[in-house]
């Protein structure tokens, strides 16, 4: 059986519309194929000019389609809750108090499932912490940890835990002394201290080593600061004593919460461990576009907080 070489156009009487089909010599199969397109396009039609059969299939697939997106709406919405109350969550550091180990500028993640879950683990505007926690572990000395201010729990603040419950802790000659014990202060070469408007101060360096080992860097401006002479305290039961690690500017528990210090932090208020950073950009740095741009660390980004 011989096949012309291409296309013709074939009328089809029910519809009025031209179709374009192979043709063969075959004349049976060609009236085969000109009747199943004209049934197939008479079909069609009446669906189409069925009255109201349009209008009523768009507005249920409309429908549809608006529940199909709200359950997947509903779907992210509730994943990113799961995940900001039982896994991690990001925080941006707007001061230095944390200097050298946490920059302004620098953005955070915190593990919420370190340390349990109380109601200051919550994301949803829930600012009073509550007493009791789920899985409730006690943090280690050296680590960095998020927690709800206690003077106004919609404040989140990251300080460094240094004394657990049972510790006496007290600052003598600028040096920290736990348990009657002073901690070992390793000089380094003298940094700066960036301030909020992006100007410098010129601070010391220590690397400071914990009774349990950990170490980290510190800053202070002199060794007779306001805070560098305190009265021993006794860290109570169900608190930590936490400190920034840029000693003379920071509010931190040397400081009653009446003074906007910390006091001792109760162990329900704490949201995480401070375990990354995400990515870091130094916003206050001086200058035009090309600074600010230049203001990007690169070298933070996901990076270890120790």
């Amino acid at each position: 059986m011989q096949v012309e070489p291409g296309p013709k156009l074939v009328s089809s009487a029910a519809s009025g519309k031209w179709l374009p089909i192979f043709v063969t010599a075959d004349a049976a199969r060609h009236n085969i194929v000109t009747a199943f397109a004209d049934r197939y396009l008479s079909r069609s039609r009446t669906a189409r000019l069925a009255p109201g059969s349009e209008e009523k299939t768009t507005v249920a697939q409309e429908k549809r389609r608006w529940k199909r997106e709200l359950a997947e709406y509903a779907a992210i919405i509730a994943v990113i809750l799961v995940g900001r109350t039982a896994i991690a969550e990001a925080r941006y550091i707007p001061s230095a108090s944390m200097e050298p180990t946490l920059l302004i500028g620098d953005e955070i993640i915190s593990s919420k499932f370190s340390y349990g879950y109380s109601v200051a683990s919550l994301p949803l505007g829930v600012v009073h912490a509550g007493d009791s926690r789920i899985f409730g572990r006690l943090p280690k000395r050296g680590d960095v940890v998020t927690f709800r201010w206690p003077g106004d729990g919609s404040e989140v603040w990251v300080k460094r835990v240094i004394g657990l419950p049972g510790d006496r802790i007290q600052m003598i000659g600028g040096v920290l002394h736990i348990n009657g014990e002073a901690v070992k202060e390793t000089p380094e070469p003298d940094g700066a201290v960036e301030n909020d408007d992006g100007s410098t101060q010129p601070a010391l360096r220590f690397l400071e080593t914990l009774p349990n080992g950990v170490t980290h860097q510190i800053y202070q401006f002199s060794l007779d600061g306001a805070l560098s002479e305190t009265e021993e305290v006794v860290v109570p039961p169900g608190n930590v004593f936490v400190m920034g690690d840029d000693r003379d500017d920071s509010d931190d528990s040397r400081v009653p919460v009446a003074e906007g210090g910390v006091g001792m932090l109760p162990v329900a208020n704490l949201i995480g461990r401070v375990d990354w950073i995400l990515g870091s950009w130094d916003f206050a740095a001086p200058g035009g576009i090309v600074q600010k741009i230049e203001g990007v660390r690169l070298g933070r980004f996901f990076s270890r907080v120790r």
